[in-house]
C-alpha cells in the first residue's frame, strides 16, 4: 500500500470550516501521482512514451470531518487493471491524524496517447512495471465493459 501524508491548509477548507470535497480530490490526485512516480511512471517517462493518465470518474464516500492544521494520510492501491494496461482502477482511503477513517474513493481511469488524443494501451515496459503495483484484496482484471457500468453516455445540447 502506498501512503502519502498531507497537512490541511487554509485553502483546503470550505465555508463549514472542514476539509472541502475538492481538497479530497486534490489530495487523492497528488497521492496518485506520487504513487506513479514511485513505481517508475515519472513525468519524463510518460512524456518519453507520449502518454498521460485520464480520469473517467471518482466516487468518494465521506465518513468523518477533518479540520485545518491536522495531518491526513492518503493511501493508494490498485483495485483493477486491464490485461493490456489501458484501464486502471484505484482505491483511495483517507485517514485523520488519529487513524480515523475520513473517506474512501474509487477512481477509474485510462491512458491517452498525447498526439492522437485517443485511449491507448500501456507500453510493454510500463505494463511490466505495473505488475509491482500494490493491489487491493478485491483486485480484478478490467474489461472495456467495466468502464460502462454506470450506463451513462454523453448527450450533447442541441
Amino acid at each position: 500500500m502506498y501512503k502519502k501524508e498531507f497537512e490541511i491548509r487554509w485553502s483546503d477548507i470550505d465555508a463549514n470550516g472542514h476539509l472541502a470535497n475538492s481538497a479530497y480530490t486534490n489530495f487523492m490526485s497528488h497521492a496518485r501521482m506520487g504513487f506513479f512516480i514511485e513505481y517508475g511512471f515519472s513525468m519524463k517517462t510518460l512524456t518519453d512514451f507520449n502518454i498521460g493518465p485520464v480520469v473517467f470518474y471518482e466516487h468518494t464516500y465521506y465518513y468523518k470531518e477533518s479540520f485545518i492544521g491536522k495531518p491526513i494520510t492518503v493511501t493508494v492501491e490498485v483495485s483493477g487493471l486491464s490485461e493490456d494496461g489501458m484501464f486502471f482502477k484505484f482505491e483511495h482511503n483517507l485517514y485523520g491524524h488519529n487513524g480515523k477513517h475520513l473517506a474512501s474513493s474509487d477512481m477509474l481511469g485510462s491512458w491517452i496517447d498525447l498526439k492522437t488524443r485517443k485511449l491507448t494501451v500501456l507500453p510493454k515496459p510500463l505494463l511490466k512495471q505495473s505488475e509491482a503495483f500494490p493491489k487491493t484484496e478485491n483486485f480484478k482484471f478490467l474489461t472495456k465493459e467495466d468502464t460502462r457500468v454506470s450506463r451513462k453516455t454523453p448527450k450533447d445540447l442541441s
